[in-house]
């Protein structure tokens, strides 16, 4: 092990504080077997909606809507989510990779990019009314705010200003969308606050190669700071909206940094806490609102890749993309959508 790597372990390893995680009871809310779900949301009235990519061939849906027995079915319906790899199709989901509910409306990213091979059309958001189910608008992104192998990955929206920032792991930047002008501008490309610091992961001792940008990405609303973080990499960032906005100040910014696990998504609730998976362990960890303690959550056979999170209710959603295991045949494998108590 680098002596880099190490100095990195024991930091945090002193800010880790480790509440009573084992006594944590976890309720199953879905599983699917053999159909890998990395997104999940929950909206204000508790619908819940998950999504699955197209990281291989069959996948038989990209969003589906879990109802209270833990049954399922597509969303908004069959025909959106029909299409099989081959030519893109304007009228059908192609990559999604994240879902997201905020007040009545429900946003759907297609990266365009099935089986990680390059976009194969214009990314798209889909913004569906949850009181119709009905599609009222879709964001095409353009050229200039991705790359032919981006990943747009995840996504806040930022009621106060009417904009939308998404994080693309595939080809490092943050996206922001002016949802009122429909206009998109690309920020940090290729800059160091998104670049993955490691081309691999490690679990039970043995190197995953895996080189993924920046990707999990939260918005404290309360105090106007993005926070993101690189899924190959032990760096969080938060930089204050103003700054993100112009350029100049962009330029010379110094963010909020904090020494983390590796994580995936991430999610902030009402109390400020910040939490995300360690993905090497096994555990949802959690920094405390004055962003100087690291606290477990969560941690152990419930966790599995601790992929995205969505909280209603007192609870803590998330799923378990095993993205570790899932190599090659993935059809007798379990994946779970599950909750657990906030602290």
């Amino acid at each position: 092990m680098h002596m880099k790597r190490i100095v990195l372990v024991a930091i945090i390893a002193m800010q880790t504080v480790v509440a009573s995680s084992q006594s944590r009871e976890v309720i199953k809310v879905a599983s699917f077997k053999g159909i890998q779900v990395t997104g999940i949301t929950v909206s204000n009235k508790g619908r819940i909606f998950a999504n699955f990519p197209r990281w291989r061939m069959g996948v038989p849906f990209s969003v589906v809507e879990v109802m209270k027995d833990g049954s399922y079915k597509p969303y908004p319906n069959v025909g959106l989510n029909r299409w099989e790899v081959g030519p893109p199709a304007d009228s059908s989901f192609i990559g999604v990779q994240s879902v997201v509910a905020n007040g009545d409306m429900l946003y759907i990213l297609d990266t365009a990019n099935p089986l990680f091979k390059g976009i194969i059309t214009q990314p798209r958001l889909f913004v569906f009314d949850l009181k119709s189910d009905k599609l009222v608008k879709t964001y095409n992104f353009p050229s200039s705010a991705v790359h032919s192998t981006s990943y747009v990955n995840d996504l806040r929206i930022d009621n106060k200003r009417n904009l939308i920032y998404f994080t693309d792991s595939g080809e490092p930047g943050i996206i922001i969308l002016d949802t009122k002008k429909g206009l998109f501008t690309r920020v940090l490309d290729n800059h160091p606050f998104t670049k993955a610091e490691v081309n691999f992961l490690t679990f039970n001792g043995a190197r995953m190669p895996f080189t993924v940008h920046s990707d999990g990405i939260e918005l404290n609303a309360r105090n106007d700071i993005l926070y993101f973080h690189a899924l190959s990499g032990y760096t969080l960032y938060g930089i204050e909206i103003s700054t993100l906005l112009d350029p100049r100040k962009l330029e010379k910014a110094k963010p909020f940094m904090m020494k983390t696990a590796a994580p995936d998504g991430m999610i902030m609730d009402e109390k400020g806490n910040l939490y995300y998976g360690d993905l090497e362990n096994n555990k949802i960890e959690y920094i405390t609102p004055d962003r100087k303690q690291i606290r477990t959550l969560l941690e152990g056979e419930a966790v599995k890749w601790a992929d995205t999170f969505s909280i209603h209710s007192g609870y803590l959603y998330y799923t378990n993309s095993r993205i570790n295991e899932a190599k090659g045949d993935i059809s007798s494998m379990e994946f779970t959508i599950n909750k657990v108590k906030l602290p």
